[in-house]
């Protein structure tokens, strides 16, 4: 079965600096952080909450896609996407 993101949440993660969202393969949650450094340039030192979740929902569709590449390579239900995942 594929991965897919029928749920369009998604959260900033203070602590870790990034933002989380969740995936679906069948009726398995898959988690994912998207590291500070894989959101753009849009983010600097001391960005908001809003400059996060803003700069996630404009890549959208990269990050997904990047998501789906990093869960063929390796199945489990945990991933860090940094800035290399999007090259």
């Amino acid at each position: 079965m594929a991965l897919t993101f029928p749920n369009r949440s998604r959260s900033f993660d203070e602590a870790r600096k990034g933002v989380r969202f969740i995936g679906y393969d069948g009726m398995f949650e898959v988690r994912f952080l998207v590291e500070e450094a894989a959101l753009g340039s849009a983010i600097t030192r001391g960005s908001s909450e809003a400059a996060y979740l803003n700069a996630f929902d404009a890549a959208r569709s990269s990050i997904q896609e990047a998501a789906s590449r990093a869960y063929r390579h390796r199945r489990g239900n945990n991933f860090t996407l940094t800035a290399e995942d999007f090259r």
